[in-house]
């Protein structure tokens, strides 16, 4: 069953109630959560910019049930503690959905929280299958998740690059371990051996260790299981070292900040993310209005855009913004949104366009198949 609004979100039954009362409107508080500051900088901007456009959009058309959206930002720097910490602060603060998290790591011990406190979360970008396998009723994603996106990398790289001598690292988070278990896994399934395993040590700034032992192992292909920071260093530093090797991640290194650091020693490197959403007819509006403002909205942005907005819907069409009854909405209908149309399961893991592979290239990147999951 799909549902779409016949009225624009402030022309709901309440709102047009509340209007003809003349009562004043009261506030309906919600959060959008990431690494606003550190290193993963980049990731935060994309979500809150994201979730701001889409709060502006539903209060310029009057709000959600007659009610004004009223939008927190809060930074978790992507550390699991900041994160709990952060949970804890806004289920005191009458904060009824939370676009969040940013990273895995930070999504799955904060989602225990707000479970357990009745608020109803929906991460932007976290794709570890232990969120919603773990995760109880009021959890939510619209990214994809690293068993799909690790059978798209292994896929291309046995198609495209059968004889390679592959290694595969991660940076210990929950993400990036995942996402490197995930793809070893399916290059085993698939009949392709990894040469070389290794894990590496996010924040450092020395990487040539590795470097080291991915050059004596012959490696061809590097696999990555983290993110655009220590990746764009070790790629970097691999290039200077004289490792001729293809490097390849995921949606970690979503984000223009990486070619920032890695420049042109990036050139030819590959990774996965779902079927950019800015070629979609449905983002058209909404990514023009972004780059009216100066906003290349890369990555997550509309991502984070459409959990709000698919969350905006399912309250409007449940008419009440109750953590559970808008749960319930959301797991009973399709939704039309700037990702296209979309779908819960009983799990809270959404139908979005498979994964693809990019590459790459003079500070950008295009897709390089188009191979889907």
């Amino acid at each position: 069953m799909t549902w779409t609004s016949k009225f624009p979100l402030s022309l709901t039954l309440a709102g047009l109630l509340l209007s003809a009362a003349g009562t004043a409107a009261a506030e309906i508080r919600i959060a959008a959560v990431g690494p606003m500051t550190g290193p993963l900088a980049a990731f935060g901007d994309q979500l809150r910019r994201g979730a701001e456009m889409a709060v502006k959009d539903i209060n310029a058309r009057g709000g959600l049930l007659g009610e004004p959206l009223v939008l927190t930002v809060e930074d978790d720097v992507c550390d699991p503690k900041q994160a709990v910490a952060v949970a804890n602060r806004l289920v005191g603060r009458d904060i009824v959905f939370v676009a969040g998290h940013g990273c895995s790591g930070c999504s799955i011990p904060a989602s225990r929280v707000y479970e357990e406190e009745g608020v109803l979360m929906m991460s932007p970008a976290s794709t570890a299958p232990e969120l919603t396998e773990a995760g109880g009723d009021l959890v939510f994603r619209v990214a994809g998740r690293d068993d799909q996106q690790g059978g798209v990398a292994a896929q291309f790289i046995r198609e495209q690059m059968p004889k390679a001598r592959v290694a595969v690292l991660h940076d210990k988070s929950a993400y990036g371990k995942g996402l490197a278990d995930e793809t070893r896994q399916k290059l085993a399934d698939l009949g392709q051996t990894v040469v070389f395993s290794d894990a590496y040590n996010a924040g450092e700034k020395d990487y040539r260790a590795v470097v080291s032992r991915l050059k004596e192992a012959d490696i061809d292909l590097v696999f990555i299981g983290g993110y655009y920071t220590e990746i764009g260093l070790m790629l970097r530093q691999a290039k200077s070292a004289g490792l001729d090797a293809t490097f390849m991640a995921g949606d970690g290194l979503m984000s223009a900040d990486f070619w920032g650091i890695a420049g042109g020693q990036a050139e030819g490197t590959l990774m996965t993310f779902a079927s950019d959403p800015r070629k979609t007819p449905e983002a058209r509006t909404i990514v023009a209005r972004f780059k009216e403002n100066g906003i290349e909205p890369e990555g997550y942005t509309l991502y984070a855009y459409a959990t709000v907005q698919v969350w905006a819907q399912a309250a409007e069409m449940a008419g009440s913004v109750d953590p559970e009854t808008v749960a319930a909405a959301l797991r009973g209908y399709d939704f039309q949104t700037v990702l296209g149309e979309i779908a819960f399961d009983a799990k809270g893991d959404v139908s979005v366009p498979g994964f693809v592979v990019y590459r790459w290239s003079e500070g950008s990147y295009t897709y390089a198949t188009g191979l889907t999951n």
